[in-house]
């Protein structure tokens, strides 16, 4: 039998007062899922309509509309009406707000006020730590969080900033093992499923990057980059109706982000595309084939004594050839030629079909050997200096992209073919290799 929903207008507007425990009961509604979110929202309206009309009272009324707007994520409402709040409670939730826009000096005055009257104050000083790390001061999140040791058997809170600390600090493992604490004292840690969906995201680890943030969308207020980072993946594992829907709230959430709406189009589109599990072997046997040695065909002496002075070696050449190439070679006639096209059209190949398609097949196609030693050492940069987002550089995997120069080797409409690889990422691209004076081919 499921449980039922737990009532989020009589316990905000019906009810007066508001504590430690209201926030605990808001938290575990909106873990209910379903319509809760959306009746947070309801509620927050009637407490405006209700402050706006006079009526209660103002101080308890901001109160639980600046909560209430924190866990829907409208963080400049929040803090509009906790300023107003003016009670312990208040103030440590207007220090997570300011957290959350980024106002680290705020947030600290925000959290010594909320100390002075009367609010925990190991739960206040974790929240200091967190600021310090966010500001680069690590040593000194580490020196606060070792006073508060005592914390270590029974506060998520507490592993999740140490794992903060350990990640600044380049420990992965150990901060893997204090968010995965974290979790086992608070399965609903918003910041530690967030991080340990992230870190198995980096690793390539899908299903369960996709389990951490699916768990993370649970508990608001949710991380944008939750939202983002599990629509990629929604994408890369072919749930494109999930990835719509994820980067219409990023979109919904602000309307001015340009990369969400282009992220939706791109996973729109996707929706009516189709992806073959034998495309692969396909695109392998059509590699064999253009591999094939003319030798390996019944050829004249005139044709095979041509193709030999051209170089030509495989009928992936031949696909690089022009017929008036071909033609302005010495000896070379029509019959010759039609010899030529017959061998080719028995692959399915023609002449200057590469040629056509942006020598799409040959992915060696510009020769370095003309670079300077300080241009060759740019080219062989790895293209994880690039710093590409998730979705780009999964592509680059998928394409055994290693390098800026196999990078450089690339055509837009290659990478655009590949699964997934978007006019956002296209972008991306284009402008991080501008940074270092480098273009696609063709560009």
């Amino acid at each position: 039998m499921a449980e039922p929903l737990i009532d989020l207008r009589a316990l905000l507007v019906e009810h007066e007062d508001c504590d430690a425990g209201t926030v605990q009961k808001l938290r575990n509604a909106l873990a209910q899922g379903g319509p809760q979110f959306r009746n947070l929202r309801d509620a927050a309206d009637a407490l405006k309509r209700k402050l706006d009309g006079g009526g209660g009272n103002p101080k308890k009324i901001n109160l639980k509309l600046g909560i209430g707007y924190y866990f829907l994520g409208y963080m400049e409402r929040a803090v509009e009406h906790l300023k107003h709040a003016d009670t312990a409670l208040a103030c440590f939730y207007l220090g997570k707000a300011l957290v959350a826009r980024q106002d680290y000096d705020e947030a600290l005055r925000a959290f010594d006020k909320a100390e002075k009257a009367g609010y925990t104050g190991s739960q206040v000083q974790l929240q200091r730590a967190g600021i310090y790390q966010k500001q680069g001061l690590t040593s000194q999140a580490r020196a606060t969080l070792t006073k508060h040791k005592d914390l270590e058997s029974h506060s998520a809170e507490y592993h999740f900033q140490f794992a903060n600390v350990f990640q600044a600090e380049g420990e992965q493992t150990a901060a893997v093992k204090h968010l995965e604490r974290a979790l086992e004292l608070d399965p609903s840690h918003s910041g530690a499923l967030f991080q340990l969906g992230y870190a198995n995201d980096l690793a390539g680890n899908d299903d369960e990057a996709i389990g951490y943030y699916e768990r993370c969308m649970k508990y608001p207020p949710i991380h944008i980059g939750a939202i983002n980072n599990l629509g990629v993946l929604y994408e890369d594992n072919d749930k494109y109706d999930k990835a719509v829907e994820c980067f219409s709230r990023m979109l919904k959430a602000d309307p001015t982000d340009e990369r969400a709406r282009l992220f939706l189009k791109d996973a729109q589109a996707s929706v009516t595309m189709y992806y073959h599990a034998d495309d692969d072997s396909n695109m392998s046997r059509f590699a064999q084939v253009m591999e094939l040695s003319v030798n390996d065909f019944e050829l004249s002496v005139r044709a095979r004594n041509c193709l030999k002075k051209m170089n030509v070696k495989t009928l992936g050449d031949l696909t690089r050839v022009t017929e008036a190439q071909l033609l302005a070679s010495k000896n070379f006639g029509e019959t010759s030629l039609q010899e030529i096209q017959d061998m080719l059209k028995s692959k399915g190949l023609r002449l200057g079909q590469s040629l056509e398609q942006g020598a799409q097949y040959d992915f060696r196609f510009r020769q370095q050997q003309h670079l300077t030693p300080e241009e060759q050492a740019v080219m062989g940069k790895p293209v994880s200096e690039l710093n590409l987002s998730v979705r780009a550089r999964k592509c680059m995997n998928r394409l055994g992209i290693n390098s800026l120069g196999d990078l450089c080797n690339r055509t837009a409409d290659e990478l655009l073919e590949a699964k997934n690889f978007g006019i956002t990422s296209l972008t991306e691209v284009r402008e991080k290799l501008t940074a270092y004076g480098l273009k696609l081919r063709g560009d």
